[in-house]
């Protein structure tokens, strides 16, 4: 008989590459928390992840940024006679996405034609796939290194991150 665990476990701190469609790979960072398991295998996972590129362009600047908030549920690969827990998992994450692009002002021999900024922001629902694997440091903390992507309308993008799970209690 499964038996749920649900509760607030452990939270991390994650970094990695972030490669949205697009826009050239950047660093991201997150935090995120163990929300415990549905099932002794089916682990809940709630994050918050951000990223941000900005880019020369000809005569100006343009700036993408993403702020992801959602959960992810993971199948932890049973494995014995060893420390390494390997997952897939997939989730729900709602993407708060702004683009900008900047041009200065521009003299033409004496004609100032004006610069103008625009921006756009969207939120996005995106679904996300992947999975990775823990690994303990101690007693109270884990490696966590995973590999996802991220199905979002115009912006799909592919994350590599490592980071360190603490779990409270024992």
């Amino acid at each position: 008989m499964a038996q749920t665990d649900l509760g607030l476990k452990g939270a991390g701190l994650e970094i990695g590459l972030v490669s949205p469609q697009d826009v050239d790979a950047t660093f991201g960072f997150g935090v995120f928390a163990d929300l415990g398991s549905i099932a002794p295998q089916f682990m809940l996972e709630a994050y918050l992840d951000y990223w941000s590129k900005s880019e020369d362009i000809v005569g100006g600047e343009t700036m993408v940024r993403d702020w992801a908030l959602g959960a992810k549920g993971k199948y932890v690969f049973p494995a014995e006679n060893t420390r390494v827990r390997p997952y897939v998992g997939a989730g729900l994450g709602l993407h708060l996405v702004k683009a900008k692009v900047s041009i200065p002002d521009t003299d033409f021999g004496g004609i100032i034609v004006p610069g103008m900024t625009v921006e756009d922001s969207m939120t996005k629902l995106g679904i996300d796939l992947g999975g990775g694997l823990t690994t303990p440091l101690s007693d109270r903390a884990d490696f966590v290194g995973e590999f996802w992507y991220g199905i979002v309308s115009d912006l799909n993008q592919l994350s590599l991150k490592v980071g360190v799970l603490y779990r409270f209690g024992m």
